[in-house]
This record gives C-alpha cells, structure tokens and sequence, in this order.
C-alpha cells in the first residue's frame, strides 16, 4: 500500500503502512479494532473501583441493570455495593479489547458526578471519550468560585448549551468539576473554555470564536488556510480607577547629606545669651514677659468689647441725590402734568 497523500494524511483501510510526515492528525483515519485482532485476550484481570455520593444511590440502583447490560456487550463485569458506596468494574476471560477497562472506568465516573445514564454511556463508543475537569482549585475566593461557576453555565443555561452546540459534547457542571463527554477535539475547546472562564475571561468571547471557525470550516476555499486573521482578539483591560488622594505630596529631591538636627533647648538658650544669666536675672526677666503679655491680652479684650459699642457707618446717597435732582428739574412739567391728573381723579372720586 502507498504512502498517504499530503493534504491532509489520510489513509483509508489502516495505517500500519503509513511512514510519511503527518500534517493533521485530525483528519487521520483510525481502523476499528476486532474480536479478531486479539484472538487470545488479556493476559491478566484488571479492575478498578469508584466511590459514589449518598444522594446519587437511588439512580444508580433504578439504572444499574443497564449499566450491567452496556457492559456485558464488552464483556466486562460490573458489581455495585450499597454499603460501602462503591461501584466495580473488572475484566474476563472473554474480553479482548484492552482499551474498554478504561472506556467502564470513566463511565461509573460520571455516573457517580451526577451524569445521567444515556449520556455516560456513550463512552463507551470509539470516537467519544470524557474529560473531568476541576475547578474548585482554579479559583481560591469562594464567593468568585460561585460567580464565574454561574457565568460558565449563564442564565436558564443558555451558555452551556450554546457551548455544547458549538463542540457537539454534552457539559455537565456539578459542584467542584466540570464533566464533558464527546469528541476529542470538542473535549479540547471545552476544556479550554471551562478554563479561561475560571480566569475571569468571559465564555461569550470563546463562543464567538467557536462560531467563527465554524463558518470557516464551511468554505473549502478557508480550510486549509490560517484562521489567525480572521479571529477576533481580545484583550483585557482593568477600568477600575484608582481613587487619588486630596493631597498630593511631592517628593523632594534627593540629597545625599542627612537632614540637620534641630537645636536643643541649651542651644537655643546659647544663641539668646539666657543661658549666662543668673537665677535671679532669669526670673525677672519670666516676670516682664508675663507683665507684657498681660497687657497685651488687656488690649486685645477691650477692643473686643468697644466693638460693640461702636457706631455702624452711614452710608452716604449724594451722589444718587444729586442724579435725582438733576432728572427732576428736566422733567418738572411731566411731573406737574402728573399731579394734576391724580388731583383731578381724587376730585372726581369726592363728588361721588
């Protein structure tokens, strides 16, 4: 069989052929994997076991009989304790693919998260598998924990069903982790959606580059090509203000030499020549100080209270006087005309 071609390194009926240079593992074909490629079976039994929640006990018990049944297919044995809470899967002398151990394992995992049957069950197929994701240690305040937690799944779960469309995987958020099931690729862009909104980056910027690629894909033109220039950068930017302060300090400039130290007491009475005065010159001196501050206060109180007592200004109207006076003398006879006709009125109101 030749060797792939290179616009995408697909090859049709296997790959145990394939030596050239892969350029999209995506688009690779993967055989199925049969009964006969494994004629002799496991060489060993292997096992593993998952505890379950309390609340979770009366799902399990109502849907364990299909659970047994799914598992029975692929020959692998499952066993449930009550008692202990714990739910058991384990291989058999019939069972061929080694692989399905795990496949069982992550499906009594997302049985115990709160998966319903129908959905974990698809496990169990190839091209689907199942990412567990915690987020509990992403964000460490329990209150933004809650927060981002709630814009993850957005109001009536309209974001997580938009999420689920885009990468055709079903998303479960419950308690402390996100569980995922689907294809690898859309395993990928949940995991990284789930991660980024724990981080304080909106889901709606993720979904809007989901939908994009979505319609690039379409164009066969597009395909093969970059998607950078196409898709929307984002970057985060801080608005919260920093409150200023009222009062600025400025800084002073820098000096290598220390501030001097302030004078003493003994150096100021040094500088005023107090200090060679006697004790009897000392006091004399304390006695003329408290003598003029005394005096001082006494001024200082009897203007104080002559405030009172004094006259207020009277403020002076010649110059509106003399405006007055100069309008009058121009206008005498509208003012005589003025009179007469309120005399005339006041008359006129007497006869009657």
């Amino acid at each position: 069989m030749s060797d792939s071609e290179s616009d995408g390194g697909e090859v049709e009926k296997g790959i145990e052929h394939f030596n050239g240079p892969v350029e999209n593992a995506w688009l690779m074909k993967i055989p199925e994997f049969k009964p006969e490629d494994n004629p002799n079976g496991l060489g060993e039994e292997s096992s593993f076991s998952c505890l379950f929640p309390k609340y979770r006990e009366k799902y399990i018990k109502e849907c364990w009989p299909l659970v047994v049944k799914a598992l029975g297919t692929h020959h692998i044995k499952a066993e449930l304790d009550l008692i202990l809470g714990n739910l058991t899967v384990r291989t058999t002398r019939k069972t061929w693919d080694p692989f399905i151990i795990i496949k069982s394992r992550d499906l009594i995992k997302l049985l115990a998260r709160s998966v319903p049957f129908e959905q974990a069950v698809k496990v169990l197929e190839d091209e689907i598998s199942c990412d567990i994701i915690k987020i509990k240690n992403l964000v460490r305040n329990r209150e933004k924990f809650v927060k981002r937690r709630s814009r993850l799944i957005g109001p009536n779960g309209c974001t997580l069903k938009s999420l689920e469309l885009l990468t055709n995987c079903y998303v479960l958020v419950q308690g402390a982790t996100v569980s995922a099931i689907g294809p690898y690729k859309g395993l990928q862009c949940v995991r990284k959606v789930v991660e980024e909104t724990m981080k304080n980056i909106h889901p709606i910027y993720n979904i809007k580059a989901l939908m994009i690629k979505r319609e690039l894909m379409k164009d066969e033109n597009l395909r093969e090509e970059n998607w950078e220039r196409f898709l929307p950068r984002f970057q985060s930017k801080n608005t919260s203000k920093r409150n200023k302060p009222k009062v600025i300090k400025k800084k002073k400039e820098y000096t290598p030499f220390p501030p001097p130290l302030p004078e003493s007491k003994i150096d100021k009475q040094l500088a005023s020549g107090e200090y060679f005065l006697t004790d009897e010159q000392k006091r004399s001196k304390k006695r003329q100080e408290e003598v003029a501050k005394e005096k001082r206060n006494a001024v200082v109180q009897k203007q104080r209270r002559e405030r009172d007592f004094v006259a207020p200004e009277e403020t002076s109207k010649r110059a509106n006087g003399a405006g007055s006076s100069a309008s009058g003398k121009l206008d005498v006879k509208s003012l005589k005309s003025k009179i007469a006709k309120a005399n005339k009125r006041a008359g006129g109101k007497m006869t009657k």
